[in-house]
């Protein structure tokens, strides 16, 4: 059955004509980012894709519709203060979808609903991943799960620090994902450049991505990460990065914070505590992973 999707006109359009379209998700903006700001930052993300020759699609759920390609209004809702959006990860869809709710979408659904409407590339922040601990809480991303089955492009700084990246990677690795880094050998923790873990191929340019990509295609049904690491001189110290997740982690343990409201309660709390510095960073990291993701999606068409 094929899903029912609701795509902007320009969206619908240069996909018919074969033209480059990038998909963009609405947790970041609902979520990630506080009142005003994300308003700015997902214009200034629509114009980067625009600016590189591609049609930008913010996704998200609204009114039970999963609209592909956001409006001018609709951002702004999705931007407001008083949006009061759920956050959807791909099993929240057809709840979501049924019963009339709106919400944002995570990098897991905003892979699934960007591969329903035909779009092979997305860009974000950071992709979910396996949470330490997990032999005993198997707390882990669907994002992963996500990844292995459908064929879209992550264009992504990595993951966040707070996750076990060995394992992330892992997982990654059993379900055939290959992981490239964007002119790095190192894979991306986020805030850092370089979480100590490499990667297992490096690609230079976004013809070398797109030749790499086409190549996987043929042989494999599953998706592809290509981390691009956050631009160094926006780059957080690390003494300070140090500190703040220690402190966040130990918030989370003295608060019982586990499962879905781990991420949100940690980027509240290096948002609050480095007085805006994580917010530059994450904004930096984002729009890099834009032009990225449009380069490439250039390139593939």
């Amino acid at each position: 059955m094929t899903p029912t999707l609701f795509p902007r006109d320009e969206v619908a359009t240069a996909l018919r004509e074969g033209r480059p379209v990038v998909a963009l998700e609405s947790t970041l903006l609902s979520h990630g980012l506080p009142p005003g700001r994300n308003l700015d930052v997902a214009r200034r993300l629509e114009r980067t894709v625009r600016d590189g020759g591609a049609v930008p699609a913010t996704i998200a759920v609204l009114d039970g519709r999963p609209v592909i390609g956001l409006s001018a209004a609709e951002l702004e809702r999705v931007c407001a203060a008083d949006a009061g959006l759920d956050k959807l990860s791909l099993r929240d869809l057809g709840p979501a979808a049924g019963l009339g709710r709106s919400g944002a979408t995570t990098v897991a659904s905003t892979s699934a609903l960007a591969a329903a409407a035909g779009i092979g590339v997305f860009a974000t922040g950071g992709l979910g991943g396996v949470h330490l601990g997990a032999s005993q809480s198997w707390d882990i991303s669907a994002d992963l799960g996500v990844l292995a089955r459908i064929p879209t492009v992550v264009v992504c700084s990595g993951v966040k620090s707070v996750l076990d990246i060995a394992a992330t990677l892992e997982v990654l690795e059993t379900n055939s994902v290959p992981v490239l880094g964007y002119r790095t050998d190192d894979f991306p923790a986020f805030y850092l450049r370089s979480s100590g873990h490499p990667v297992a191929h490096r690609v230079d340019d976004a013809k070398q991505a797109a030749a790499v990509i086409a190549a996987h295609r043929m042989y494999a049904d599953s998706g592809i990460l290509l981390t691009n690491p956050i631009p160094e001189k926006s780059e957080m110290d690390k003494g300070l990065h140090d500190r703040l997740l220690a402190e966040g982690l130990e918030l989370l343990r003295d608060n019982d914070i586990h499962g879905a409201d781990v991420t949100p309660a940690l980027l509240e709390h290096f948002h609050t505590a480095s007085e805006g510095v994580s917010l530059d960073a994450n904004e930096a990291l984002v729009l890099s992973n834009a032009r990225l993701a449009t380069e490439v999606a250039v390139a593939l068409s």
